[in-house]
């Protein structure tokens, strides 16, 4: 129910703000687990992701922010978890794993961190880990900034991964992780180009 609230009210703040344009939403799939990476360029970003997604995601979320009793509930109501940065959380792994294992849709930033150029960085291994360990459709999304009110803000999302060649070999975590950002990077180049062809 907060989860629905909240995004209700995001969206109504956000959408005219940024004049958010989505793009492939009908690529997420409707039912069964979902792995949703997106580059990372704002704050806003899981927000963003969080209200033009078709399905409710989860978010890991720093962990200090659930030290507050209240604070802890109110992120919990929005489907954020705690993770343990810079560290390997094996709670939070396992969390992620779970939320994927009953269904639901997992969103991560593979670069772990802001891009304070707006370009595609590279990626660290946990996506590459719950791709190679759950069933999970993998699909890549890109947001195009920049997060100025006013400007044109677009979030697309992509068709999910073929999965199957990287599940099937010895492909290590880190070695999928930089896969999806490879996806990502290509959406993104794919869009612009597009764009650039359409307005000759």
């Amino acid at each position: 129910m907060l989860y629905k609230v909240a995004k209700t009210v995001v969206a109504i703040l956000l959408f005219p703000l940024f004049r958010i344009k989505v793009i492939g939403k009908e690529n997420i799939p409707k039912q069964g687990p979902v792995l949703l990476c997106s580059n990372h360029i704002s704050n806003f970003d899981p927000p963003v992701v969080g209200i033009t997604s078709t399905r409710d995601i989860y978010f890991m979320a720093k962990g200090e922010l659930f030290e507050k009793k209240f604070l802890g509930t109110l992120l919990r109501g929005i489907h954020a978890f705690p993770v343990k940065r810079g560290l390997a959380d094996r709670n939070a792994l396992r969390e992620g794993l779970k939320i994927l294992e009953d269904g639901h849709t997992l969103g991560l930033f593979p670069e772990g961190t802001r891009s304070k150029t707006g370009e595609i960085g590279k990626a660290l291994a946990g996506a590459g880990f719950f791709a190679l360990r759950s069933e999970a459709a993998v699909v890549p999304c890109v947001i195009i900034g920049p997060y100025k009110a006013g400007s044109r803000l677009k979030v697309i999302y992509g068709k999910p991964m073929d999965m199957e060649k990287y599940r099937s070999s010895k492909t290590s975590a880190k070695d999928m992780a930089d896969a999806i950002m490879k996806e990502i990077k290509s959406l993104k180049e794919k869009y612009i180009e597009e764009t650039t062809l359409l307005d000759k």
